[in-house]
């Protein structure tokens, strides 16, 4: 009886022991696993076996991780004071790097990511960080990734959210970009201006030339404005009309 009681123990220690030791890993996680400390392999996905007491396994998850970077206070160049957040895509590439050369990977990408954020956008000016976004996030995605590559992790995205300024700074940039349409709209006035005499200069050397068009010309205006009857237009006649006249009657 003893007998049989210990070979059922025996049989169900080695029954827990089994079924402490299957881990099923889903497809997008890994296991790191070490044998009595030290690395010894990444397994999964799937069934995998760990000898409890001997092996201890950590799981990584492989698929991409959307963080929030807090709002960050930072300085421009141009010394103007703004609140800036972003969000931050990564994934982790290499498990054994990802556990084994970072103590948590989660914590440290995010502080590394909030210490960039600041660096990066206080060597610009306020005007860059507003109109430039797109080149801000690539430069703090590729400092980024460049320094998270040691931990096994790739940086694939970063996107800029959030600017906001004192409001005492947006009346002043409303009024600066209000000074500049009203400069563009005075150079586009001299520009026209300019233009328009430069054609009569033009139109007025050419006239020059040729008497014949002078005529022409006054005769134009005369049919255009003998249409109005509601005024009396006093319209001087140049000499060269009656010149020919004169000379007839002289005759």
């Amino acid at each position: 009886m003893i007998e049989q009681i210990g070979a059922g123990g025996i049989v169900l220690l080695i029954v827990i022991l089994i079924a402490a030791s299957l881990r099923i890993l889903r497809e997008y996680e890994r296991g790191v696993v070490f044998l009595l400390g030290r690395f010894w392999r990444v397994k999964g996905p799937g069934l995998v076996l760990v000898v409890p007491g001997v092996q201890q396994m950590v799981r990584v998850d492989l698929r991409t991780v959307v963080m929030d970077v807090p709002s960050q206070d930072v300085i421009t160049r141009d010394n103007v004071s703004v609140k800036v957040n972003a969000v931050l895509y990564f994934r982790v590439m290499d498990s054994q790097k990802a556990i084994i050369q970072v103590a948590n990977f989660l914590e440290a990408t995010s502080q590394l990511a909030q210490t960039t954020l600041r660096a990066v956008l206080g060597k610009h000016e306020l005007d860059e960080l507003l109109a430039e976004r797109d080149k801000l996030n690539l430069d703090i995605q590729k400092i980024l990734d460049a320094q998270t590559d040691a931990w096994g992790i790739k940086v694939s995205n970063v996107e800029i959210k959030h600017v906001d300024i004192d409001p005492s700074m947006v009346r002043a940039i409303a009024q600066q970009a209000e000074a500049e349409r009203a400069r563009r709209a005075k150079v586009i006035h001299a520009d026209g201006e300019l233009q328009a005499s430069e054609k009569l200069l033009q139109a007025a050397q050419m006239l020059a030339q040729q008497p014949q068009a002078m005529q022409l010309r006054y005769l134009q205006t005369l049919t255009q404005i003998a249409g109005d009857k509601s005024s009396t237009i006093v319209f001087p006649i140049p000499m060269e009309l009656i010149a020919p006249l004169l000379a007839k009657k002289s005759g």
